[in-house]
């Protein structure tokens, strides 16, 4: 594809959208996976950063500096993205990310800067440099609306790749970048109704604290503006971003090795959407460990190896007490042959960050917890156990 197509045309892949048969015996519905690991940075952050760069030459002309903070993920979106359209780009990363993420990034031309223990940390340092640079720009990693308006595009593909209109989507969430497609996407073509489903880890569960914390523990369908103070073993401080009306934690610490849903707190625009959201959001957190498994076992199934923060989407349909639990009584109690005509869609988000070797340790990791007969999981405000299956 030359420079000039490429800044009038989108640089994303259409993905496919394939029926699972090994998780559809497993839940006993449909099960469709949408491969945004296919994209030609490996994740789903390819479509809208690739768009919101494009929009950044057309703007500042092929001199424009990129520049963005990333987990890595993000970062290597930009950098594919740079290079197809022959700008320069560099990208700030934390210092704990692994040598083989920065070596990718550096294969697609990318400058790369590690500082900061944290992304935030890292994304200040990102904004001192960005007002250096007169040529740069600063590439969000997740907030923005043409981010949002990019991942949408998705869900337009997937209303031509299903036979009908879903039943549940279900993603994971870090900053809120893929949600926030999703909700727009679905505005787009008419599913305001269908049920989003979120999903995260425990220790990087920002999105599901927004959610409570704005919802009443999610027991208010009408968006409740809470106090900002919270008590001093509370995980997360609380700010009110009041042009949206919406209140947004900030978590203290992350404790979580799903490393690409670490962000400190979500977007609040996408936070302000969800609440508001015909068909609302319903929000579950899983331990690592059982992020992991799922990863083995999808790993199995499918030939496809996947970083935590995709395995994560995927653990409702390795657990079906799980599923059940996430989609209520409504779902739970069809008959055999009811359930069999539910279509679900599960976002394969694809990530760069895992390797063999994370693999075998996750294998450890498993084994090691293997006497206990349950996982921990949070759904909705409430916190349960669900069989390991």
């Amino acid at each position: 594809m030359s420079i000039e197509v490429a800044q009038s045309e989108n640089l994303w892949t259409e993905t496919p959208l394939i029926y699972s048969s090994h998780i559809s015996d497993i839940i006993g519905c449909s099960a469709y996976l949408k491969l945004e690991n296919l994209q030609p940075s490996q994740s789903f952050k390819y479509r809208g950063i690739s768009k919101f760069a494009q929009q950044c030459k057309e703007k500042h002309g092929p001199l424009v500096h990129l520049m963005i903070a990333s987990g890595g993920n993000a970062g290597l979106a930009a950098a594919v993205v740079a290079r197809v359209l022959g700008v320069k780009c560099t990208v700030f990363l934390p210092i704990n990310v692994s040598t083989d993420t920065q070596q990718a990034l550096r294969k697609q031309g990318a400058e790369v800067v590690t500082i900061g223990e944290f992304y935030s940390q890292t994304l200040t340092a990102l904004r001192d440099a960005v007002k250096k640079d007169t040529k740069a720009v600063l590439v969000p990693a997740y907030d923005s609306p043409v981010l949002w308006n990019g991942h949408s595009s998705m869900v337009t593909e997937m209303q031509r790749q299903l036979p009908r209109q879903p039943d549940a989507i279900f993603c994971s969430v870090g900053g809120g970048g893929l949600i926030g497609g999703i909700i727009q996407g679905c505005k787009n073509v008419g599913w305001d109704e269908v049920p989003i489903v979120a999903l995260e880890t425990t220790g990087s569960n920002c999105f599901y604290n927004a959610i409570a914390i704005n919802t009443r523990n999610f027991t208010s369908k009408v968006p409740i503006m809470p106090s900002t103070e919270v008590e001093d073993s509370s995980p997360y401080t609380v700010k009110i971003v009041e042009e949206l009306h919406v209140a947004i934690p900030y978590m203290k610490a992350l404790k979580s090795r799903a490393a690409s849903l670490g962000a400190s707190s979500p977007a609040p625009g996408v936070v302000r959407m969800a609440v508001d959201r015909a068909g609302g959001i319903k929000c579950a957190c899983i331990p690592d460990e059982m992020a992991m498994h799922t990863a083995r076992l999808f790993g199995n199934d499918h030939k496809i190896l996947t970083e935590l923060a995709c395995s994560t989407t995927l653990t409702p349909g390795y657990n079906r007490e799980f599923l059940s639990l996430i989609l209520g009584p409504t779902f739970s109690t069809l008959s055999p042959e009811e359930r069999k005509e539910k279509c679900l869609v599960f976002v394969v988000c694809g990530g760069v960050k895992i390797s063999f070797e994370e693999m075998r340790e996750f294998e450890e990791i498993v084994a090691a917890v293997q006497m206990q007969s349950y996982w921990r999981v949070q759904i909705g405000g409430e916190e349960t156990q669900v069989p390991k299956q």
